[in-house]
C-alpha cells in the first residue's frame, strides 16, 4: 500500500448477525448515532449509566472539559454490585469464571459463589484497616481469587493497584513506593512454560523498603515454600471463612477514584494513571457492549494478562458487567504445546475472544493444520487490541481459524483512554483488514498536524481526544501537573495520544503506532506499520518490525526484523526479497538499510513486539534496562548474538 492508500482496502460487510441488545443494526444508525452523541455528550453518557443500577441518582450528566472534567456528579454505585451481585440476583447459577492453567488443572464459579468469596475477603480487608481511599496493590497472576480481590477493594471503595506478575522485584518497588499500599494480595508463585514464577518471594525483596505495607495476604498456588513472617503475612484461605460476614457494597461517588494503573517508564519515572472506579465502569461497559455484543449464550475469552489494562476493560470489569461466562487463563498459550490454544477453544466451545494481534501471528506462523484438527465453529468474533493488524494475518486468521465467517474486529485505546474507543460495532459496521473501525459512539476525536489544523482525509497526522468521556484517566497519581503538561499542553484543550493515524475516505481510522514510528527518510514521512504490513504480505514471513534509526545523510532509514516459517531460505535472499517488496509496494525510498532474520521478537506478556529493544540491541548491542516484563527474556542473548549495526 503506497502512502496513502489504505482507503482503497474494499470493505468487508460483516458476518456476525447482531443481538437484540445492540443499539443499533446499521451503518446509517450507527452514523445518526454518533452524531447524536458527539452534541450531546452528557445526555448520551447518562443513557448509557442508567443502564446500570444506581445507589443515589446523580444531578449533573457532564461538567467541565479536558482535563477537569466529571460525569455523574453526586450520583454513588459500586462496581461490585454491578459487576457480580446484580447478576447473581438475577442468574446464579449460570458460570461466570471457567479458570485454565497451563498445568492442566481447572476450576470454575457461578455467579452464586463469586459474591461471597468477595464479600468476605472485603471483610477480612477491613479487619485489615482497610478503608475507603486506601490503596491495596493487586500482585496476581490470573486466578479466581483477583476476581475477588479486585472486587473486595470495589467493594469498601479502597483504591486497587494492579502490578504485573511478571515484574522484576525493582520494577514492583517502582510502583508500591509510589502508591504505598497498606495491604499488598499476592501469591506464593504463579507457572510460565512450565516454570515456577515466584511471586512472594519477589516482594520479600523487597517489602522492608516499603514501610507503608501492614499486611500480606498471600494465595497458595504453587505449594512451594515461601517465607510467612506473622502477623504481617497470612494465607489467602486463613484470612477469612464460610462464618465470615458479608461485607456491605459501599456507595462511591462517581468520579472518585477506583484504581490505578501503570503505564510503561522507558524514558522517565512509570507514570500511575488514576481512573474513576464508576467512570471506567460504564465506559468499559460501553466497549464490550459495541466492540463484542456480549449475549447470555457466549463463552468468551480474553487472553490477555491481570496486569495490562486490557484484562479489566474487557474481562475483569466490562465483561463482568454484561454478565458474561468468561475463560480466565493462567499461563503461556502455547504451552505445554501450541495446540493447548485450540484445544481449550472447542472444550469449552468459545464463541468470542479478545486477544492481541501479535498471537494472531503467532498462529499463523504455526500454521494451518493445528486450527484444521479442532472443532471451533462456535466461534463467531475475535477481538484485538494492542498494536495494528497487518491485512495478510487478518486474511490467514479469518481463512483458517474462522473457515472464512468470523468478523474480526481489530480496536484500538490506550491505558489512559480506558476504553478501546476505536472499534467496528460488532455486526453493524463493515470491516476493513488492517484498520481499526470507527469512534464509537460518545468519543470526539481529531486528526491534526503539528500546528493543531485537521488534516484532510487520507493525510497522517497526530490522533488527538477533543472531549472527555467517562473511562478517561482522570489525573497521575500525586502528580497532576505531569498529567496536565504531559497529554494537554501540546493541543491545550486536547488529550493528545502521541499516536499517528489516518482517517480514510470510509471514516475508518488507521493507527500507523507512535508518531516516533513516522520515520522521516529524506523529507519523506514514512509509515514503519505501512512497511511491516508490506512485509508480512511476503510468502514464509511470520511477524515482522521496522524500527527507525538516524542515518547521516538521510536523517533517519528504516530497519527491518522478521521471524519466517522457511528456514531453507538464506537470510541474503530473506534481505533481498524483503527490500524488494517495499520498494515495489511503498517506493525505493523505504527500502531498509538492513534486514534481519531473527528467531524470536522479543514480546510482553499481551502479545506486543518490543521495538525499543531491538533498536536498543542494534545501537549498543546490549540491553541494558529491566526485561523481567518480556514474555520471552531469554531471546536477549540470542538477540544480541544476531543483530549487528552494520560497520561493527
Amino acid at each position: 500500500m503506497s502512502e496513502f492508500a489504505l482507503g482503497d482496502v474494499p470493505l468487508i460487510a460483516p458476518h456476525y448477525q447482531p443481538s437484540g441488545l445492540m443499539p443499533v443494526k446499521t451503518m446509517d444508525e450507527y452514523r445518526v448515532l454518533y452524531q447524536q452523541s458527539i452534541e450531546n455528550l452528557g445526555q448520551y453518557w447518562a443513557k448509557v449509566a442508567q443502564e446500570l443500577e444506581w445507589m443515589e441518582p446523580w444531578q449533573v450528566d457532564m461538567e467541565g472539559s479536558l482535563p477537569d472534567f466529571r460525569f455523574f456528579s453526586g450520583g454513588t454505585t459500586n462496581v461490585s454490585v454491578n459487576c457480580i451481585d446484580r447478576h447473581a440476583r438475577a442468574n446464579g447459577a449460570k458460570t461466570a469464571l471457567i479458570w485454565r492453567s497451563e498445568t492442566g488443572e481447572r476450576r470454575e464459579w457461578t455467579y452464586h459463589q463469586l459474591p461471597p468469596e468477595t464479600a468476605r475477603f472485603a471483610t477480612s480487608l477491613k479487619a485489615m484497616g482497610v478503608g475507603k481511599g486506601d490503596v491495596v496493590a493487586i500482585f496476581l497472576p490470573n486466578l479466581l481469587e483477583t476476581f475477588a480481590a479486585v472486587h473486595a477493594c470495589y467493594r469498601i471503595g479502597a483504591i486497587y493497584n494492579i502490578v504485573f506478575s511478571g515484574f522484576s522485584p525493582e520494577a514492583l518497588f517502582d510502583r508500591l513506593i509510589d502508591t504505598q499500599p497498606r495491604v499488598v494480595v499476592t501469591a506464593d508463585g504463579t507457572f510460565r512454560r512450565g516454570r515456577v514464577v515466584p511471586l512472594k518471594a519477589a516482594l520479600d525483596k523487597v517489602i522492608d523498603r516499603l514501610p507503608s505495607i501492614e499486611h500480606v495476604v498471600v494465595i497458595r498456588r504453587t505449594g512451594q515454600d515461601v517465607t510467612m513472617r506473622a502477623p504481617r503475612d497470612i494465607y489467602w484461605h486463613e484470612a477469612f471463612n464460610d462464618n465470615t460476614p458479608l461485607a456491605d457494597p459501599v456507595p462511591v461517588e462517581a468520579n472518585e477514584p477506583g484504581f490505578i494503573i501503570y503505564t510503561s517508564g522507558t524514558t522517565s519515572r512509570p507514570k500511575g494513571l488514576v481512573h474513576s472506579g464508576v467512570g471506567f465502569l460504564v465506559g468499559t461497559y460501553h466497549n464490550v457492549r459495541y466492540s463484542l455484543d456480549i449475549r447470555p449464550e457466549d463463552v468468551y475469552w480474553c487472553t490477555a494478562d491481570t496486569g495490562w489494562l486490557t484484562f479489566p476493560i474487557f474481562e475483569l470489569v466490562g465483561g463482568l458487567a454484561h454478565g458474561v461466562t468468561a475463560i480466565v487463563y493462567e499461563g503461556a498459550m502455547d504451552y505445554p504445546n501450541p495446540s493447548t490454544f485450540y484445544q481449550i477453544m472447542a472444550e469449552h466451545r468459545v464463541t468470542k475472544i479478545f486477544t492481541a494481534p501479535t498471537w494472531l501471528r503467532m498462529l499463523a506462523r504455526y500454521g494451518p493444520d493445528l486450527p484444521a484438527a479442532y472443532d471451533l465453529s462456535p466461534l463467531e468474533l475475535i477481538g484485538l487490541v494492542g498494536e495494528p493488524l497487518d491485512p495478510a494475518t487478518w486474511q490467514w486468521v479469518q481463512r483458517h481459524v474462522g473457515a472464512g465467517q468470523v468478523d474480526i474486529n481489530n480496536t484500538y485505546g490506550q491505558s489512559e483512554t480506558g476504553s478501546a474507543w476505536v472499534s467496528s460495532v460488532a455486526g453493524v459496521t463493515p470491516l476493513k483488514p488492517g484498520s481499526c473501525g470507527c469512534a464509537l459512539p460518545g468519543h470526539a476525536y481529531a486528526i491534526v498536524d503539528a500546528k493543531g489544523q485537521p488534516v484532510a482525509t487520507n493525510g497522517t497526522g497526530i490522533l488527538t481526544i477533543t472531549a472527555p468521556f467517562p473511562a478517561l484517566a482522570r489525573t497521575i497519581w500525586h502528580d497532576p501537573e505531569r498529567f496536565t503538561t504531559q497529554y494537554f499542553s501540546q493541543f491545550p484543550g486536547q488529550y493528545t495520544t502521541f499516536d499517528s493515524a489516518v482517517q480514510d475516505r470510509d471514516d475508518q481510522l488507521w493507527i500507523l503506532g507512535r508518531v516516533d514510528d513516522v520515520i522521516n527518510v529524506a523529507a519523506h514521512r514514512l509509515s514503519t506499520m505501512e512497511m511491516e504490513s508490506a512485509i508480512l504480505d511476503l510468502d514464509g514471513v511470520a511477524e515482522s518490525a521496522v524500527i527507525g534509526v538516524d542515518d547521516a545523510v538521510k536523517g533517519q532509514v528504516p530497519v527491518a526484523f522478521i521471524t519466517t516459517r522457511q528456514a531453507t531460505i538464506t537470510a541474503d535472499e530473506w534481505t533481498h526479497r524483503v527490500t524488494e517488496q517495499i520498494a515495489e509496494n511503498i517506493g525505493a525510498i523505504a527500502k531498509p538499510a538492513q534486514v534481519f532474520v531473527v528467531d524470536a521478537m522479543p514480546k510482553t506478556r499481551s502479545g506486543k513486539i518490543v521495538r525499543r529493544l531491538l533498536k536498543e540491541i542494534l545501537l549498543s548491542g546490549e540491553v541494558k534496562g529491566d526485561i523481567t516484563g518480556l514474555e520471552n527474556p531469554e531471546v536477549i542473548d540470542a538477540l544480541c548474538a544476531t543483530i549487528r549495526p552494520e560497520g561493527r
